[in-house]
């Protein structure tokens, strides 16, 4: 600390001198005269500048000759390391030098002039963790993998690096698809550090692709007790993992398992479409009809779904489309005004053969929100109420470019899905489906599949549609048809 404040007293003095010094320089004309006890100096300008230059360089001198005689004096007190520290300073500024230009040149995407200046700080550092970390990194995006594999397995030798390295060897598993040991590495770094977010979804993500549903549920609960997940995400997941390890179990065939898990998944999270239909099946195979209309109906609430009034079927599987239709009114008065609703009840009237009645149910869906469900069971309308051919194929014809209406899609890369699944097959997001129309409309056709109701016949001279509406499935069309 004292010989800090010194340097930086020598180094204000200095520039005073200077200052001085080029002050007198300017009232003398730029010469220097130097009187010293009998002996006089005349310096012109260049001769100063000289002198100066030499001064310089003197005070340079003294300062390194004082810091060594520093050493020394505390090597004689004591300090077995003062003088060696004091020759390895130059060296340590040199790599420290060598290692910030390779980080700056690792940032900039200059990979090899990284590694460059990574052997250079290593020459002056020796082999530290910065300057592997600094080589591994340059080496990986300079694309030269066995050299960063090679680093980062030196990482793994010291217990404070040794989390940097696995992590390294990881990314590089993972670029590679080698997932059988990108998961042993991915439990190997959540075993070092348990509360690391980027580790916890990796793993996650490695178990649910393997099917390890119970593996992925306690690092999703260790995820939630970081903080890293809120308590409501966590407990929608969770329902996912455990609608999973029903699906599993059913595949099994034990069926007493898989009726716990489908119940226990719609407890976590009753709005899950999947869950609330197998735990209602599960309630059906143990006899209990009351509680599988307790559990759909509460679903329903949530977001009127195909799925869910498919499993309201089978609670009655024997009944009349008369009965059945009957029987529905308490689902469907959960709400009313919705678009699933409207179609559900247009197809129950249409095998119950009440044309008008379905008519009346899909209302102004097919010009406020033409899909093809919507327009196919229009089409099923003017046929079962003998309308003629040619306006029945005018619908038909519509849906065929009509959208296909609310799908499973998922939320990170907008992908469709036939159904629903815990991950999504395209960019391997967890949890990201969900039941709506796909961002993406569908657009005019190669073939002009659009204009055919101007060939087949317009809808334009169907009868007025009154408010409600719901759609149809192909089963429907057929026994119309009939």
């Amino acid at each position: 600390m004292l010989w800090s404040l010194i340097k930086i007293l020598i180094f204000v003095a200095l520039v005073v001198g200077l200052t001085f010094g080029a002050g007198y320089l300017m009232d003398t004309g730029g010469g220097l005269r130097v009187a010293l006890a009998d002996w006089e100096f005349n310096l012109g300008p260049l001769q100063a500048v000289i002198a100066a230059l030499l001064l310089i360089a003197a005070v340079w001198l003294f300062i390194k000759i004082v810091g060594f005689i520093v050493a020394v004096l505390r090597f004689l007190n004591g300090d077995e390391t003062a003088v060696s520290r004091y020759f390895d300073r130059s060296r340590e500024q040199k790599g420290l030098r060598a290692l910030s230009e390779g980080m700056m040149a690792l940032a900039a995407g200059e990979p090899r002039v990284a590694m460059s200046r990574a052997a250079r700080a290593r020459k002056y550092l020796g082999q530290n963790a910065m300057t592997t970390l600094l080589n591994a990194q340059a080496a990986q995006q300079a694309g030269d993998s066995r050299r960063a594999a090679e680093s980062y397995k030196l990482l793994l030798q010291d217990e404070q690096t040794k989390f940097v390295g696995v992590r390294g060897l990881l990314k590089q598993k993972l670029e590679e698809n080698d997932t059988n040991t990108a998961l042993a590495l991915a439990q190997k770094a959540f075993e070092i550090n348990p509360k690391h977010s980027e580790t916890q979804d990796i793993l996650l993500r490695l178990q649910a692709e393997r099917h390890d549903w119970t593996g992925a549920r306690n690092t999703l609960n260790a995820k939630m007790k970081s903080g890293a997940l809120p308590k409501a995400v966590y407990k929608r997941r969770d329902a996912v993992l455990a609608l999973q390890t029903a699906k599993d179990v059913f595949d099994e065939s034990s069926t007493i398992e898989a009726r716990e898990a489908a119940i226990l998944a719609n407890k976590k999270s009753p709005d899950l479409i999947p869950a609330a239909a197998m735990a209602a099946r599960s309630y059906l195979a143990q006899g209990n009809k009351k509680y599988a209309v307790r559990v759909l109906k509460k679903a329903w609430e949530a977001q009127p779904h195909p799925d869910l009034a498919a499993a309201f079927a089978e609670i009655e599987p024997d009944e009349t489309p008369v009965e059945r239709l009957k029987r529905f009114r308490t689902l469907t008065a959960i709400r009313p005004d919705d678009d699933e609703t409207r179609m559900l009840l247009a197809e129950l009237s249409l095998a119950a053969e009440d044309f008008p009645a379905a008519r009346r149910a899909l209302g102004d869906l097919v010009t406020r929100h033409p899909t093809q469900r919507a327009l196919t069971i229009m089409a099923a309308v003017e046929r079962g109420e003998g309308s003629d051919e040619a306006l029945v194929r005018g619908w038909l014809a519509r849906a065929l470019s009509a959208p296909r209406g609310p799908q499973w899609c998922c939320d990170n890369c907008q992908t469709v899905h036939s159904s629903w699944g815990p991950i999504c097959d395209n960019c391997g997001g967890f949890d990201t489906l969900s039941w709506r129309e796909p961002s993406q409309k569908s657009e005019p056709t190669g073939t002009g599949t659009e204009l055919l109701p101007l060939i087949v016949g317009g809808p334009a001279a169907s009868r007025p549609v009154e408010d409600e509406g719901e759609v149809i499935d192909e089963k429907a069309v057929e026994r119309t048809e009939k």
